[in-house]
């Protein structure tokens, strides 16, 4: 089993709460982690089981009694008869880490925590595979800046064979797995498993294209009636299942950067494909080399960057506030992390050779009341050096692959 980066924050958070909730989307290892973690005296219910479900749902407080705690629920969201029982059951006991719940459809899992269990409960959120995880590397820490390090150089063949394989753990736990097979079983069940318990969708091929049209503009802005026209749907039908698609933990939406002294910003967020595997595969590409040839290649990068600076954030339990900048003449600067009220901006590039014109709409965010921090370039470079005296050309390994 690949080791997990969230392991820690987890055992932590189960330390703090009486309940812990671990979201994620379907098949990122959520199971497989809590299970490799869990105390001896743990026990574990999937309500995946017909027979558990169906008591879960008509008897839960018999269902607490016969499966008592520590307990370990998985698929917790097809019974949230159980929660408010589960809410009585800790209200009565000042142990923590009572009740592990965990499972794919996370707006029905959340919506039932935050009605029964408020301030009882710890959340963490875990992704599909980073890159250190996938490299077995754990002895990292987040992209903090300004605090920029030096890094081992990754491979530029390397880096897009990972961006084009993603970060699901049995891509890499079974090596001889089709990935295409893989893929469209995963397409399919989470169509019919986590799509249909969330919303009717009624065409289940038109959802296939629109989830198809979203994964091909990954790394750009998002346009509602374009998603709409490809799958031959609605405007309001679009935004619907792309908010399917933000919930269920496929698709992160940057928000662009908002300031009342800058004037003439975008309103519109960027959309951000959490696999990139899964977004190559949906876009049909059929190779790492056609991928990192392609004119989409550095949207791509520019995805890949941005979901593992996310997906390290949640597994250490980090804070983070990101952005990205455009104003209504097009100006824009690729990702702005904000940390103590200091911007730092960033330019995301398939370059190995930066310069400063890359840079030049960083002197937009002065308008702005908040300090400018040290950012620059994040690229294919192999060393970490000065861009000028205010700002650094970054290779990527000092970016997802940060040694302690």
């Amino acid at each position: 089993m690949l080791q997990r980066n969230a392991k820690k924050y987890i055992e932590s958070i189960s330390e703090t709460f009486k309940v812990l909730i671990l979201t994620g989307p379907r098949q990122v290892g959520k199971t497989t982690l809590l299970k490799s973690i869990m105390p001896k005296e743990m026990n574990y219910i999937s309500l995946d089981d017909e027979n558990y479900r169906n008591q879960a749902i008509l008897e839960p407080k018999l269902f607490l009694e016969e499966h008592p705690a520590p307990l370990f629920i998985d698929e917790a969201q097809y019974a949230p008869e159980l929660f408010p029982y589960i809410k009585m059951v800790v209200d009565n006991s000042k142990i923590n880490g009572q009740y592990w719940l965990t499972g794919s459809q996370q707006l029905h899992l959340m919506k039932s925590a935050s009605e029964s269990l408020a301030g009882r409960v710890g959340i963490v959120k875990l992704n599909s595979l980073s890159f250190n995880e996938i490299i077995e590397n754990s002895n990292i820490e987040v992209f903090n800046p300004p605090e920029y390090k030096r890094s081992e150089k990754i491979d530029s063949l390397k880096l897009f064979e990972i961006i084009y394989n993603g970060g699901m753990p049995r891509l890499y736990e079974q090596k001889n797995i089709s990935r295409k097979a893989f893929f469209d079983s995963y397409i399919d069940t989470y169509i019919s498993r986590d799509v249909r318990n969330l919303s009717e969708i009624g065409n289940e091929r038109a959802f296939k294209i629109f989830l198809k049209s979203v994964a091909s503009r990954t790394g750009e802005q998002l346009n509602y009636t374009s998603l709409a026209n490809d799958a031959n749907i609605s405007v309001p039908t679009s935004q619907k299942w792309l908010s399917i698609l933000e919930t269920s933990g496929l698709v992160y939406l940057l928000n662009p950067y908002m300031s009342s002294e800058i004037k003439r910003l975008t309103h519109i967020p960027k959309i951000i494909f959490m696999d990139t595997g899964l977004a190559s595969y949906l876009s049909g590409w059929e190779s790492p080399r056609d991928l990192q040839f392609s004119s989409e290649a550095g949207h791509y990068l520019e995805t890949y960057i941005i979901s593992e600076i996310i997906k390290m954030y949640n597994s250490f339990g980090k804070q983070l506030n990101i952005s990205y900048y455009r104003d209504k003449e097009k100006n824009e600067i690729d990702l702005i992390m904000e940390k103590n009220n200091t911007l730092y901006p960033f330019e995301i590039k398939k370059t190995a050779s930066p310069n400063e014109n890359m840079i030049k709409n960083f002197y937009k965010l002065k308008s702005s009341k908040k300090k400018i921090g040290t950012g620059g370039i994040i690229c294919l470079a192999d060393e970490l050096v000065h861009l000028n005296k205010d700002h650094f050309v970054i290779p990527i390994s000092s970016v997802i692959n940060v040694d302690k």
